[in-house]
């Protein structure tokens, strides 16, 4: 298995910037990417994660990753499904004033 490498980031600890928590460090198992050239899921990899709010934070290194992938520069590991689906509307009537 051939695993895509990236640099140790220590970029961890500094203030959420939607909150007054803190961004630590967390490895996820699946983190998915939407990219203009496709969707992108990383597996176990590391992100920073707000304590108080859970706001994701990506370092660079992991942009440029997902965007080798997308782009076909680095070919993925594997490539799997998505199931699609439309959801049926429903109708809100809207209140005239």
């Amino acid at each position: 298995m051939k695993l895509l490498k990236l640099k140790a980031s220590c970029m961890y600890g500094y203030r959420c910037e939607y909150c007054e928590g803190t961004v630590q460090p967390r490895t996820v198992k699946r983190e998915a990417f939407k990219h203009r050239d496709g969707f992108v899921i990383l597996e176990d990899v590391t992100i920073g994660v707000c304590d108080t709010c859970g706001n994701r934070y990506y370092s660079a290194d992991i942009l440029h990753a997902v965007h080798a992938v997308a782009t076909g520069a680095k070919p993925p590991e594997r490539i799997g499904q998505i199931p699609v689906t439309h959801l049926e509307s429903v109708q809100v009537n809207q209140v005239s004033q």
